[in-house]
C-alpha cells in the first residue's frame, strides 16, 4: 500500500509509519492544524501583557493608588487576569501575574505588586 503525504499528497517513501516526504510538509500541517488554537493563546498573552506592562509602568514604587479612567485611557482591560486574590476581610485583589489591583471607592484602585516569599 502507498502511502501520501499528509500535507501535499506526494509518495512517501521511508519508514512505514512515516507521514510526510519533508520537514517542510510536516511544518506547514501542523501549523494548520494549531493556527486557530495558537492564535487565541497568543491573543490571550498579548491582551495579558499589555495589562501587565500598564500595571508595572503605574506602579513603580509596588503601591500606589490611580483611577479606574486613567487604567482605561492606557488601554487596560479588566475582563484579563491571571488569578485572584481574596483577603480575610473579604477585599478581592485581581493579578496579572505579580501586578496586582483593588476596586476602592469613587472608581480608585489601589495597585500592588505581590512579593514572592520562596
Amino acid at each position: 500500500m502507498k502511502r501520501k503525504c499528509l500535507e501535499c499528497g506526494i509518495e512517501v517513501i521511508g519508514r512505514a509509519d512515516k507521514k510526510f516526504c519533508s520537514d517542510y510538509c510536516r511544518n506547514a500541517y501542523n501549523n494548520k492544524k494549531n493556527r486557530d488554537t495558537k492564535n487565541i493563546l497568543r491573543n490571550t498573552n498579548n491582551l495579558l501583557r499589555k495589562n501587565y506592562r500598564i500595571l508595572e509602568k503605574l506602579n513603580p514604587n509596588q503601591k500606589t493608588k490611580t483611577t479606574k479612567d486613567n487604567l482605561l485611557r492606557k488601554g487596560f482591560n479588566f475582563n484579563y487576569f491571571t488569578s485572584i486574590y481574596k483577603t480575610k476581610a473579604g477585599k478581592i485583589y485581581y493579578f496579572v501575574y505579580d501586578q496586582g489591583y483593588l476596586s476602592l471607592d469613587d472608581n480608585y484602585y489601589a495597585l500592588v505588586k505581590r512579593i514572592k516569599n520562596d
